[in-house]
């Protein structure tokens, strides 16, 4: 059974997990819970930030992917690294991290709602679960939803 003590931990459904910072004994929790990839978007001087756990992850027989997501600046490029990410993934068991669940968690809600097709709502729920995004989140979020994800000059 994972240890669900990991910082803000949600279990989205059965093939997507998500939380804050994990320490290191975390990942063993995370691979015996049948996690098959960690994505990260902690920036590598985050607050508790494993210098190594690209190792860590990759020794516990998981892929890992680190796509580092400026707090305070916000990517588009960022958004759509994880879209590819999480679209080259599909069908297998994920968990995503970053310091406090708050970048996962709008991303996520962004990739249900958008590429999955998880009803809206639905997807703002477990977000709001967290936190309600404003500033510059709220208005990545905004530029994000005017996307046709569909349209073939945006399909990623």
């Amino acid at each position: 059974m994972m240890d669900l003590t990991i910082y803000n931990f949600r279990r989205i459904d059965d093939f997507l997990g998500t939380s804050g910072m994990p320490e290191r004994a975390h990942f063993a929790g995370i691979a015996q819970a049948g996690y098959q990839a960690v994505i990260n978007l902690a920036l590598d001087t985050s607050s508790g930030q494993l210098p190594d756990e690209s190792r860590v992850v990759q020794d516990l027989g998981m892929a890992y992917i680190h796509i580092p997501v400026v707090w305070e600046n916000p990517q588009m490029s960022d958004l759509i690294r994880f879209f590819q990410a999480m679209d080259s993934l599909r069908g297998q068991k994920v968990f995503v991290h970053c310091v406090a669940n708050y970048r996962v968690s709008a991303f996520v809600y962004l990739y249900r709602s958008l590429r999955l097709g998880v009803p809206e709502e639905q997807a703002r729920q477990d977000l709001h679960s967290l936190w309600t995004p404003d500033g510059i989140w709220a208005e990545l979020i905004e530029a994000a939803q005017a996307i046709d994800w569909q349209d073939g000059e945006n399909t990623i």
